[in-house]
């Protein structure tokens, strides 16, 4: 997929992100939120995938499989996190793991409760892997 294409597919996908936080609100655990996601983008026509596996290797050896939250028309790495506030050690651990996988460049979308779960907001980001 080109870097064009990518960037739409991702605003489709921050879209249904905020129909569903918008929808449930806060204070359901990651499974819920990640059934509901899959729920609407299937409804919006974008194939998903739960819990799709990607072999990780080491100095040319599989250790071990990382299994994303969703995988969007076999293109897009969605991972949810239910918390207050995503802090940037969070951004790094995933641009480590995405960067062992080959991939540069990564979108960050964050969705944050707020105190007492009263609100919602979005922060997106886009991060350069060195």
């Amino acid at each position: 997929m080109d870097w064009d294409s990518l960037n739409l597919l991702s605003e489709r996908v921050i879209g249904a992100v905020y129909e569903v936080a918008n929808g449930l609100g806060a204070g359901f655990l990651e499974k819920v939120y990640e059934r509901a996601l899959m729920r609407e983008l299937a409804l919006r026509g974008m194939r998903v995938a739960a819990q799709a596996p990607f072999s990780v290797s080491y100095k040319g050896q599989s250790v071990g499989d990382y299994f994303a939250d969703l995988l969007v028309e076999d293109a897009l790495i969605v991972e949810l996190k239910c918390v207050e506030c995503l802090g940037r050690e969070a951004y790094g651990s995933v641009s480590e793991l995405l960067a062992s996988f080959g991939i540069r460049a990564l979108s960050a979308c964050e969705l944050s409760t707020g105190s007492g779960g009263n609100t919602t907001r979005g922060q997106f980001e886009n991060l350069l892997i060195r």
